[in-house]
């Protein structure tokens, strides 16, 4: 199968919703520019493929690349499945383009189908970063693939004008989850889909890199209190200030994490996010690791590149990865030579005419043992200090860093009690093979 990557001009003015303060009436209708020519119609033949074909097609969101199929037919829905390699009992998010395009969902008006307590979430987080559980209702127009047996079903409306327009003119709700790898970290451009999806697909929309950076906040209100099965885009502490959302709490550890039960979201029982190299995960809260990466870890390092140097008569080197945020510093104390830029922005879609912010800048460095000589090499990655840039660059960076080839990963973790740092910390520990606590 040959992959096609396709530009879409980006053009925040593809589309509106109608301009009304009523919380649903706002959104009841996502109306597209037909003068926004060239892009819509390049998305015009994205969603004849949507209608007719059985194999997804990936699109940007403003969280992650999405690899959408029709919801609404099993064959194609499959096809997200196979693309993927992922396991059926996993639950896919359904997108819609508004709050129309949910009514042929529910099967009623909205108003009556939507518990109250969504309302305020509605209006203050949609379109946007935020995926709600409703009931699938009897009988559904959703293929039962997509809910993988539940009796809920996830929805969002993402805020990404591309998308909204690609699901508009497609005329079907899009079940979409992220168009990666199924265990591989989440694509934040059109070069990772292609990186992990090369040849199973036949078609990347390259919209630019994502805003985001980590997928939507799942939220279930139909218990009481009402609980946050995934974090993501939007916080915790952005929830709790909603009506009816104040003594919302966390489940993102529940019994399917153990493999007893299906999972309630996407996200909550499998290993995901995990980069091919083994990844060392320091939690904010281990003291110990405040300053970098304690001895024990660097002389375990230090003498297994020395083993492989030895072994090999010096040709091998191994290859160290650090990502840092709020604590260390470059080299996070390593033995290494100075660091010197490796390749500058990085993180954004590097080609077919897009050209997005700079997430962060690759040092590289000489590993060296305690004599001095040179046993293999570093690669540092700084995110910086705020949380939502560490978000928007997280996948990205562990994506570059086994793209160069990384036997190892250390990461400096951030605090996770309130914001989008809960959906960063969690993907993170998904990612780890070890955690220092």
């Amino acid at each position: 199968m040959n992959t096609r990557v396709v530009v879409v001009p980006r053009n925040s003015t593809l589309g509106s919703f109608d301009d009304t303060k009523d919380p649903l009436g706002r959104l009841e209708h996502w109306h597209i520019r037909r003068d926004a020519k060239d892009a819509v119609v390049t998305l015009e033949h994205a969603a004849e493929y949507l209608r007719t074909k059985d194999t997804p097609v990936a699109f940007p969101t403003e969280t992650v690349y999405g690899l959408g199929a029709d919801a609404t037919r099993s064959a194609s829905v499959r096809g997200i499945y196979s693309a993927k390699g992922r396991p059926s009992d996993n639950p896919l998010i359904v997108h819609v383009c508004d709050v129309d395009m949910l009514r042929t969902l529910l099967g009623s008006r909205v108003e009556d189908a939507l518990p109250a307590r969504y309302q305020s979430l509605i209006e203050r987080f949609w379109p946007g970063p935020l995926t709600i559980l409703l009931p699938n209702p009897d009988p559904s127009p959703l293929a039962p693939e997509v809910t993988a047996g539940l009796g809920t079903f996830g929805v969002r409306m993402p805020s990404e004008p591309l998308a909204l327009t690609l699901i508009k003119l497609a005329g079907v709700p899009l079940a979409a989850p992220s168009a990666n790898a199924s265990t591989k970290p989440s694509p934040t451009t059109a070069q990772h889909v292609k990186d992990d999806l090369d040849g199973r697909i036949e078609l990347i929309l390259d919209g630019g890199s994502c805003q985001v950076g980590v997928e939507s906040t799942v939220v279930d209100g139909l218990c009481d209190p009402p609980v946050v099965l995934r974090p993501g885009g939007v916080g915790i502490d952005e929830l709790r200030s909603c009506p009816g959302w104040q003594d919302v709490v966390r489940a993102y550890k529940d019994r399917s994490e153990e493999g007893k039960e299906a999972p309630r979201a996407p996200g909550m029982k499998y290993k995901h996010y995990s980069p091919r190299a083994r990844v060392v995960l320091y939690e904010s809260s281990y003291e110990q690791g405040r300053a970098g990466i304690v001895k024990a870890d660097a002389a375990t390092v230090a003498a297994t590149a020395n083993a492989d140097a030895h072994a090999t008569n010096g040709t091998a080197r191994r290859k160290v990865g650090v990502i840092r945020t709020k604590r260390w510093k470059p080299a996070a104390g390593l033995r290494c030579s100075k660091l010197d830029l490796h390749a500058g922005h990085v993180g954004h879609s590097r080609q077919n005419g897009h050209h997005d912010e700079t997430r962060y800048d690759v040092y590289a460095g000489d590993l060296q043992n305690d004599e001095g000589n040179t046993i293999g090499q570093v690669f540092d990655i700084s995110l910086g200090h705020e949380t939502r840039g560490i978000a928007q660059g997280l996948f990205s960076a562990l994506r570059e860093l086994d793209r160069r080839g990384a036997d190892v990963i250390f990461v400096d973790g951030i605090d996770d009690k309130l914001d989008i740092a809960a959906a960063v910390m969690n993907r993170l520990r998904k990612a780890a093979s070890e955690t220092r606590a």
